[in-house]
This record gives C-alpha cells, sequence and structure tokens, in this order.
C-alpha cells in the first residue's frame, strides 16, 4: 500500500512561549511493499511524522495520501485508516494485559468482529511468523517472558489485524545484542512473507543497515537524505554533522581499503565484511 506525504508541516504548542515546529514541509513517497527505515537522532520528527501516517496527530498543513486516501480530509475515517496502517510504539510490551499471550494477540481482531476460527488461525499464524511456537507460548502469561519474546509477541498482536503498512517506533529499544538481532531477523522474515510496507523508526545505524531497502534520514522536522543503503552511508559528514554515524563496518572497511584491500564501499554489515576480508586474503595468498 503506498503512502504519499506533501508539504507536511507541524507546530506543537502553537502561539505559546514553547511553540516548536516538529515537521518543517516534508514530502516523500513510499511504494507499496517497501521496507524502509526513519532514522534521525532524539527531536528529529520521525516519531511526531508516523504518527500523521497513522492519524494519531493531525497536520499544522499538508497532505497524507494512503492508498489513494486522503487521510488528512475533513470527516476521513480514521479508524478504518487504522485498520491499513498498524503501529507498534516503543516498548511495546507494556501494552500487554491479557493474561495468556494467545489472548492477547487476539484481541485486536477480535474486536474487528471475525469469527472465532478465524481469530484463531490469524493467532496461530502470526505467533509462528514471529517465532513463537503457539503450543508451547499460547498459555503463557506474557509476563512470563523475556523483554525480546514480550516484544515479539506485541508485534504480533499488531500484525494479527492484518494491515497493509506497519509502523514499527525503535523496535530493539532496551534489547540485549541477541535480543536486537532476533527482532530485526522477525521483522524481516515478516516483510518477506507478509510483503506489506514496513517502515522502522531507530536512530540505530547499524540496525538498519540489516534489515532497510531505504532510508530517510531526519533533521530538525526535515528530511534531509533519501535513498538505498549505499548511497546513504556515502554521506558521511552530513551524517556526522547532524549527530548521526554511519555503521561501524563502513569506517573499517574505508580503513582497510587504505591499507590496500579492495573492498567495494558499500559493504555495510559485518557479514558482508566478513565474506570480502576473506576474499582479499585468500587472494593474497595465492
Amino acid at each position: 500500500m503506498s503512502i504519499k506525504i506533501e508539504n507536511l508541516n507541524h507546530i506543537y504548542m502553537k502561539g505559546t512561549p514553547f511553540e516548536k515546529k516538529a515537521l518543517d514541509d516534508i514530502s516523500f513517497e513510499i511504494s507499496g511493499g517497501e521496507f524502509v527505515a526513519l532514522i534521525g537522532h532524539t527531536g528529529s520528527g520521525k516519531s511526531t511524522l508516523i504518527q500523521h501516517i497513522n492519524g494519531l496527530l493531525k497536520p499544522e498543513s499538508g497532505k497524507i495520501t494512503i492508498d489513494g486516501e486522503d487521510i488528512t480530509a475533513k470527516k476521513m475515517n480514521l479508524s478504518h485508516i487504522r485498520k491499513k496502517v498498524g503501529l507498534v510504539f516503543q516498548y511495546a510490551e507494556y501494552q500487554l494485559f491479557e493474561e495468556t499471550i494467545e489472548k492477547d494477540i487476539a484481541f485486536g481482531p477480535r474486536n474487528l468482529g471475525l469469527s472465532d476460527d478465524e481469530i484463531n488461525d490469524r493467532v496461530r499464524k502470526t505467533m509462528e511468523i514471529v517465532g513463537l511456537d503457539y503450543e508451547t507460548f499460547k498459555d503463557k502469561s506474557p509476563f512470563e517472558l523475556s523483554g525480546g519474546q514480550k516484544r515479539r509477541v506485541a508485534i504480533a498482536g499488531v500484525v494479527a489485524m492484518e494491515p497493509k503498512v506497519l509502523i514499527l517506533d525503535e523496535p530493539t529499544a532496551g534489547l540485549d545484542p541477541k535480543g536486537r538481532d532476533d527482532i530485526l531477523h522477525q521483522i524481516k522474515e515478516l516483510h518477506r512473507r507478509l510483503k506489506i510496507t514496513v517502515i522502522l523508526v531507530s536512530h540505530s545505524m547499524e540496525d538498519v543497515a540489516k534489515v532497510a531497502d531505504r532510508i530517510i534520514v531526519m533533521d530538525s522536522g526535515k528530511n534531509i537524505i533519501d535513498g538505498r543503503p549505499s548511497e546513504v552511508f556515502r554521506e558521511v559528514e552530513t551524517l556526522e554533522r547532524v549527530g548521526l554515524a554511519v555503521p561501524q563496518v563502513t569506517y573499517l572497511v574505508k580503513r582497510l581499503n587504505a591499507e590496500g584491500f579492495t573492498i567495494p564501499e558499500d559493504v555495510f554489515t559485518i557479514e558482508q565484511a566478513k565474506q570480502e576480508i576473506l576474499k582479499n586474503i585468500r587472494s593474497a595468498a595465492r
């Protein structure tokens, strides 16, 4: 499902001494099925932006069109849009409340008025997608789980609503390295299997390098860079100026190339770097 944002502006506490322009003439399009990362430091406007895409905030001016519908229009049925656009908030596990995992994931679909068979089918399917075995976990309390497993349950609860767009706000926040990798893997797998549009909000270049096909960089309410990861990570000076940095692997590749290695500049994950370094070592040994 496509998203088109045109000249979007948002002002917090307008007309007060605390007035702040959170979004400043934002414009871009996302095609159906894309995996886009929205990245920026705290206060860059990324969280404000995603709340507009879900209809939780109204813009000062501008237009958002989702699947051909202008969601900023007056009398727009936003509940209809929110069925299409699922939003997983940061620390989403704090929103878990049912006594079992099965009931928690079923809560949203049940509110859609679906049959018991359809609800059960969706719960089973989404638990499998996020890597939670149905028979093992269905009767467990969400509060018995690890942080990463709770996060998966929260994501499954939104995915069970079968949105056409899934927005995840800092889905790896507060997790240990293994938990971060597990969540990112499950999100990538979810995108691959369901073919839905995914928007991942993050401040970690390492995270988005692993999963995103496109990166939009925000600073001071503006989208300042937009492109494929290999294109964005070449903008080292701009990224550092706005308080971000390219993945550590990118710095390593530059240093190795300065020492005589020949590693492509579009290598930005550890796995890619490992393969290229081994290739260079084998070539030198011949």
